[in-house]
């Protein structure tokens, strides 16, 4: 599978120093595989939002640039 370019989703920030670099919710200090590994863990969108003090229109916004991501055709070589 293809690596995301994070760099193209608006709704996220990447700055040196801040959280030792990592794709973070823009404005705040939760990373992008905070999601991920929360939801993998069975934890609801409302219970992420309440742990992290984030909105559920950030973690939507980012769920929905993986969604669009994976709509597109893969491109091989």
């Amino acid at each position: 599978m293809a690596q995301l370019d994070w760099s193209q989703c608006p709704d996220v920030e990447s700055i040196p120093g801040k959280v030792s670099g990592a794709w973070v919710l823009k404005g705040t200090r939760m990373p992008v595989q905070a999601i991920f590994e929360n939801l993998e863990a069975g934890l609801s969108l409302k219970e992420i939002t309440e742990v992290f003090d984030v909105s559920e229109a950030e973690v939507r916004a980012v769920l929905r640039f993986v969604t669009r991501s994976l709509e597109k055709a893969p491109a091989y070589g």
